[in-house]
């Protein structure tokens, strides 16, 4: 009788997702990257100043014209589509990384923003929206009236 090992992979377990983008990742494994099969979704640096909360995103090669960004109820959606050049399709590739096709992210930003007042510019592939901060509600002191009867 031979004496055979099997090996099985080790997987860390982890009760817990981290974060949002653990999530992201986790469910754009399973879900379908839609007709073409060349849908991506861009990595982001989500930071802040004193007044704004600033997004930044690579979108080298794709014209800042094919991209729409909106806001809504404090989350910032970007979806485009990179053009794809047909010349390209007919080499025999080694490896294939370089990502076309349409790409959307949605992300909820960490403070509440007024939406209307964003700016975006794209320098040097690299997408910088500006969303300022809306201002703090401030809490309101409610004078308690009393009656006799």
């Amino acid at each position: 009788m031979v004496n055979e090992r099997k090996y099985m992979a080790i997987i860390k377990w982890s009760p817990f997702l981290e974060s949002f983008e653990e999530m992201e990742k986790m469910f754009s494994d399973f879900l379908p990257a839609g007709r073409t099969g060349q849908n991506f979704m861009p990595a982001v640096d989500i930071y802040e100043d004193k007044d704004n909360v600033i997004v930044e995103t690579q979108l080298a090669g794709i014209d800042p014209e094919q991209v729409d960004i909106s806001i809504q109820n404090d989350i910032l959606t970007i979806k485009g589509e990179s053009e794809k050049k047909s010349e390209v399709e007919e080499k025999n590739y080694y490896r294939k990384e370089i990502r076309r096709g349409g790409f959307y992210r949605s992300v909820p930003l960490p403070a509440h923003v007024l939406g209307d007042k964003a700016s975006a510019i794209a320098e040097n592939g690299v997408l910088k929206i500006s969303v300022p901060k809306a201002p703090e509600a401030k809490p309101k002191t409610i004078k308690i009236e009393t009656r006799k009867k």
